[in-house]
């Protein structure tokens, strides 16, 4: 990766415009600011701010401790105002046009319908809400001109017992938009060994399976997502980086066991750089292992966890890349792609996706050479 301080302004102008995908994108996450307020008034929550541009702050600086017990703890004003049909399909559809407008145009929500029965709603129930809301979401973009294609990722919580029961609900919706299912939560005391008759379930079944690993925990927590998990992508992974010895005077990398397997294998990885900084996965984005990892050919994607707490966009991860790590838009275009023929649909829809949308929208770009 080369560039200069021309080039590097010209990729920076260009990004905005570039088609994106996102494989990692938390649907409680992802919320307005303003929705969250009224919403919240709606049902008498307490919140810690009750402006916009306070409340969204407030967000950022409490997923900013570098704990990611506590990161996780700001989704309690969240999912607190996704509890009915008309809010869990209001946020999704807002989702959809909040991605489509970043120039996204495949992504998979992931959510654990489990948090979101508070107020006497079905598991089902759930389900057809987000479903019906991010159809709304694309079709208002279509309205647009922007074109997304957006799919649900079931998720189990770790630290309950209900993954079994989600992972039948994920299956019993592949026809009703739900792509995959994963399990999300303290990483730490909650490994896929679990439940293992899951992912045996799930294997069965034909169902694609990404899982949250090498986050908060290390290689092991990979390892036991691919080979027990028998998960098709992970969730996160920054942590493979611990699997590999780098000699910086000589520029060499010796690749442990696993490492070489997660490679030689081509598994996916759900990186996720401004949200691995605030959890204290990675110091910064510069020295983030994302760029190490495609330099040595591992099947790197680009993703943005949860945009609300990480105030961030496609955009702004592909920005703080080409700004800080010296990432080109050749660069870009191979995170895209890679994420691409990542994604939990068919090959045929998968080539169709790269051949007729992102190649094209990469070389619409003056000056581009893929």
């Amino acid at each position: 990766m080369t560039s200069t301080p021309s080039s590097v302004s010209e990729t920076v102008a260009a990004i905005a415009a570039l088609p994106k995908v996102v494989l990692h994108d938390h649907l409680d996450g992802g919320l307005r600011p303003a929705t969250i307020i009224e919403l919240a008034a709606a049902i008498g929550h307490d919140l810690p701010a009750t402006e916009p541009d306070a409340l969204g702050t407030w967000f950022v600086e409490s997923a900013d401790s570098g704990s990611l017990v506590r990161y996780l703890e700001t989704f309690d004003h969240t999912i607190a105002v996704m509890q009915t049909p008309e809010a869990l399909a209001r946020v999704a559809r807002e989702s959809v046009l909040d991605l489509a407008a970043d120039g996204v145009v495949y992504a998979e929500q992931r959510w654990a319908p489990e948090q979101h029965v508070q107020r006497g709603l079905s598991l089902q129930d759930t389900v057809d809400a987000v479903q019906a809301g991010l159809e709304e979401g694309v079709a208002l973009a279509a309205a647009q001109g922007r074109t997304i294609r957006v799919g649900q990722l079931v998720t189990a919580m770790r630290h309950a017992d209900r993954w079994q029961e989600i992972a039948e609900l994920a299956v019993a919706n592949r026809g009703n938009g739900v792509v995959g299912f994963d399990i999300a939560g303290a990483e730490d005391g909650f490994p896929p060994s679990r439940f293992p008759d899951v992912w045996q379930y799930l294997a069965d079944e034909n169902f694609p399976v990404t899982i949250h690993a090498g986050e908060a925990s290390g290689v092991t927590s990979i390892a036991e997502a691919v080979h027990l998990g028998q998960a098709s992508r992970v969730g996160h992974g920054v942590r493979l980086i611990e699997d590999i010895s780098f000699d910086e005077s000589h520029g060499t990398a010796a690749l442990g066991q696993f490492a070489h397997w997660v490679r030689d294998h081509q598994i996916p990885l759900e990186l996720c750089p401004v949200s691995n900084l605030q959890t204290g996965a990675a110091g910064s984005i510069a020295t983030h292992p994302i760029t190490r990892l495609k330099e040595l050919d591992f099947a790197v994607t680009l993703n943005t966890d949860n945009r609300l707490m990480s105030r961030t966009s496609m955009t702004h991860e592909m920005t703080l890349l080409v700004e800080q790590a010296g990432w080109t838009l050749e660069d870009l275009y191979d995170v895209t792609a890679t994420a691409a023929w990542s994604a939990f649909i068919h090959h045929d829809e998968r080539r169709a996706l790269i051949d007729d949308v992102i190649l094209p929208g990469y070389q619409e770009i003056q000056g581009a050479q893929l």
